[in-house]
């Protein structure tokens, strides 16, 4: 199984779209959350998450200083975001967030980085229709996602256009 550090912001897209228990149920994925970002953004309207098989890791004392190192270098990004990177880093795993100033600082650390659209795209290789893709973003876009819009409806046309293509 590869393990895979999301931030909040994909989790609450997924759940905005319905998607989930999907993103749970892919095949050779685990996802995890730092303790401190589950606690403090995530445990009072998704609590369900565990149960779906988010795991909630402690931050070990390397992560800590790490964080208040990436402090000093990225005002922008959020502490919790900065503990999602720092287990990122100290995992060597990839980090999953659609947060600008969160991926601006992974990219600077060298942290493998992707969003919404990759773990989307790994959805619609697995089990998941390009129509309830399509629906999922039209709620993610209703609930007030900061998605890049323009590069979702390629998305969806080129799957569309290959299911098309299958037939």
């Amino acid at each position: 199984m590869q393990l895979v550090v999301t931030d909040a912001n994909i989790i609450i897209d997924l759940a905005a779209g319905g998607l989930l228990e999907d993103m749970f149920r892919l095949p050779g994925w685990d996802f995890c959350v730092p303790d401190t970002l589950y606690v403090e953004e995530l445990a009072d309207h998704h609590g369900v998450l565990p149960g779906l098989g988010l795991k909630i890791l402690p931050q070990p004392a390397e992560a800590v200083e790490y964080v208040t190192q990436l402090r000093l270098r990225y005002q922008r990004p959020s502490v919790n975001d900065l503990f999602a990177l720092a287990l990122a880093k100290t995992l060597g795993c990839a980090l999953l967030s659609g947060d600008g100033p969160l991926r601006a600082a992974a990219d600077a650390e060298g942290i493998e980085l992707h969003g919404t659209l990759w773990l989307i795209e790994a959805l619609l290789r697995e089990h998941v229709s390009v129509e309830r893709v399509a629906a999922a973003y039209e709620a993610m876009r209703r609930d007030g996602s900061r998605l890049p819009w323009d590069d979702v409806q390629a998305q969806v046309e080129r799957w569309q256009q290959e299911k098309h293509d299958l037939r």
